[in-house]
């Protein structure tokens, strides 16, 4: 007991045991270790989450959603087709759109037709207030002529039998076939009562899968093709437009409800392809169309390369050629220069058949008196689409070809044996050679504009392949002329000359054809390219580009080089010319040309050099040696001046042949004068050239050379 016992005071001279000091804990977290509603929490999320994006709860909502689509827009369907019938509100919503098309005269026959749907209604309705009482008269008098009918069979028939109770039979006959058909009502009221719903659903469901309702993500993987290579409908067209973004357009084809098809004209079959012709409402500019190309293309579920713009002669239109999906990757027919080993050429009323275009029909090209400029980017088939024109051209055996490739691969090599010229490589050296090849061209081209009135000439095709080359040349002329070879100034050689024949030469049948890459204004300045009748673009890579291949023109007319796809579209060409046939109102054409690869051209070639004499093919031209007048040239200079600064005559001379006279000061002028006897003299203290003094020297040597020719 004592043992319990607490004390009430506590004893100072007894001391308590001491316990050790108590250190407090610190516990750290495991990082790894969660609280066990957390964990919970995040495994729930997980599966919840893995149920979610399960494929099969995927395709169970995917389900879900597409038979439920189904019957909501089969039931919307049917409500329009209801209410329809039973309203004029089709009649006004092709009234609102004739109106918004701005076809007047169709505008005034939909709304004699509402008047008159109208007009009909209101008769219906005001019959019904008399259809009870001519309905029970019906009644009245069909059953008392149907039982006064059935007792007469009666009457028939008793005395048939000679049972007076046969009289009635007929009668009871019908009461208890009434009677049955009560039943048999009874009988399937219930059940159809509890299926008629079901069948309703069913009916919604099929109008709605009928009108394709759902949407397209809710479809089988087997089944969704987003209408890709679909047929080309008004429906689909009108969709598309209203989806480009553009309000005004988008709010006239809402006001035509269902007929905003009445902004187009009909869908024609285009070679692989549809065309359609789109009238725009007020307020929609053709350029807003033409900038959502892409946009467009992707509505009407194509590629935006299958789509193609352009403005007709029409106003406030634009033309709009759609592909059918995939068509323009499927390769086109062989060229008939490879098929047909009869094909002959004519330069002057022949045209080359070149390829096709988007609506499946020959593309033929006439090359009669017209320069031509070919550009793109490397590797698209440049060199072969006019290798083409070429190899047509040269089954003629009457045109001659002076030809510089300066890529100097061997694109040109069949030419060996037709081409009177064939200039092959990149160097400044080839540059060199194709320059001076093009100023004899231009020598040539000068001797025949001095011919007689009536010369027939033969054609001279001057072709030169990577012309860029021959612009960013750096070579300078030596000795005297030191005019640059290249460059896009009035000093360069080959630009001075190719300008002369782009001014001249189509008189005399001499053309220029250049091909270049990745045109610029210092690869192709702006007179030579706008100095082409027939410009034509492969794919290149900007609108910029496209308006120096083409022309403004073209460009704003729905030419666009740009949008083809690079190393997909080889051999596309979008051409400008009026060598070729065009649709009416548009400034281009599209045209996939026809391939001719080394082998048969080289057979092609083969053919040409069969109808000619053997030609002998040089690799570079000869310099000229001509012979300078200086006598000549400064009577020319001084036209009918009586008197000129030498200075003046100095200047003069320059610009008329640099070459010859840049160079020359006023000793050499000097001496050639006195060395003709018509030295210069002062005039007003200042030193001038006397015209009469020049001509008197001129007469005095003709007269010399008449005299020694005599002798």
């Amino acid at each position: 007991m004592t043992d319990n016992v607490v004390p009430l005071f506590k004893d100072p001279t007894i001391q308590e045991p001491t316990t050790p000091a108590t250190v407090p804990l610190t516990v750290v977290p495991d990082p790894a270790h969660k609280p066990r509603p957390l964990r919970v929490f995040v495994r729930t999320s997980r599966a919840v989450t893995g149920v979610v994006k399960h494929e099969r709860t995927r395709q169970a909502a995917r389900l879900t959603v597409r038979h439920g689509a189904y019957v909501l827009g089969g039931t919307r369907v049917t409500a329009r087709r209801a209410w329809d019938g039973r309203t004029g509100a089709r009649y006004e919503r092709l009234l609102r759109a004739a109106e918004a098309a701005g076809n007047y005269e169709a505008a005034g026959e939909w709304e004699e037709r509402l008047h008159r749907f109208r007009t009909e209604r209101h008769k219906r309705r005001m019959d019904l207030l008399t259809a009870p009482q001519d309905a029970a008269k019906s009644a009245a008098i069909g059953a008392a002529g149907g039982i006064g009918g059935l007792i007469a069979i009666g009457i028939a028939l008793a005395i048939a039998t000679k049972d007076p109770s046969d009289v009635f039979t007929p009668l009871m006959a019908l009461i208890e076939l009434i009677r049955l058909l009560v039943f048999l009502v009874q009988l399937v009221w219930g059940p159809l009562m509890v299926v008629g719903p079901f069948l309703a659903l069913a009916g919604l469901w099929a109008v709605g899968r009928q009108r394709a309702t759902a949407p397209q993500w809710a479809l089988p993987v087997n089944q969704r093709s987003d209408d890709a290579g679909a047929p080309i409908t008004p429906s689909i067209v009108v969709t598309a437009l209203r989806d480009l973004g553009i309000a005004p357009l988008r709010k006239a084809i809402k006001d035509m409800g269902d007929a905003g098809a009445a902004m187009l004209g009909p869908i024609r079959i285009a070679g692989c392809g549809v065309e359609v012709d789109v009238t725009l409402p007020s307020g929609v500019s053709t350029e807003e169309v033409r900038g959502r190309r892409k946009k467009l293309a992707e509505n009407l579920n194509r590629h935006e390369h299958e789509v193609f713009i352009t403005i007709p002669e029409a106003a406030r239109t634009v033309r709009l050629w759609i592909a059918d999906s995939g068509a323009l990757d499927e390769p086109i027919a062989p060229s008939p220069l490879v098929t047909d080993e009869t094909m002959s050429a004519d330069y002057a009323k022949g045209r080359a058949p070149w390829g096709q275009d988007l609506r499946g029909d020959a593309a033929e090209l006439s090359l009669y008196q017209r320069h031509l400029l070919i550009t793109g980017k490397s590797n698209q088939g440049k060199t072969a689409s006019v290798r083409a024109l070429a190899l047509w051209l040269a089954l003629d055996r009457r045109v001659e070809f002076r030809i510089a490739d300066l890529k100097g691969v061997g694109d040109w090599g069949m030419f060996d044996g037709i081409a009177t010229v064939l200039i092959q490589g990149p160097t400044d050296d080839h540059v060199i050679d194709a320059t001076e090849m093009v100023e004899a061209v231009v020598a040539e081209m000068e001797r025949r504009i001095q011919a007689p009135p009536g010369t027939k000439f033969t054609p001279l095709i001057c072709l030169v392949d990577e012309a860029q080359v021959a612009f960013m040349c750096p070579a300078v002329g030596e000795g005297k002329d030191k005019r640059p070879y290249g460059g896009t100034k009035a000093t360069s050689r080959y630009f001075q000359s190719v300008r002369k024949i782009h001014n001249q030469g189509r008189a005399v049948d001499v053309l220029m054809w250049q091909g270049t890459q990745d045109p610029t204004n210092e690869n192709l300045p702006k007179l030579v390219r706008e100095g082409a009748h027939t410009r034509i673009s492969l794919v290149l890579g900007t609108e910029s580009q496209a308006r120096m291949a083409l022309g403004d023109n073209a460009v704003e007319g729905g030419a666009a080089p740009h949008m083809l796809r690079q190393g997909l579209d080889k051999g596309t060409v979008v051409v400008a010319s009026d060598g070729i046939k065009i649709p009416a109102g548009q400034p281009s054409i599209t045209v996939r040309t026809h391939f001719i690869d080394d082998a048969a051209a080289t057979a092609v070639a083969e053919r040409a050099k069969n109808l000619r004499d053997g030609v002998t093919t040089l690799t570079a031209v000869e310099p000229s040696e001509t012979v300078v007048d200086a006598l000549a040239d400064i009577d020319r200079v001084l036209g009918d001046e009586s008197k000129m600064l030498t200075q003046e005559v100095l200047r003069r001379l320059a610009a008329l042949n640099p070459g010859e006279y840049r160079e020359w000061t006023f000793s050499n002028l000097r001496q050639v004068l006195e060395a003709a006897g018509a030295p210069p003299r002062k005039s007003d203290g200042r030193m001038v050239v006397d015209s009469l003094r020049v001509a008197d020297a001129l007469g005095r040597r003709a007269a010399e050379t008449a005299e020694s020719a005599a002798e």
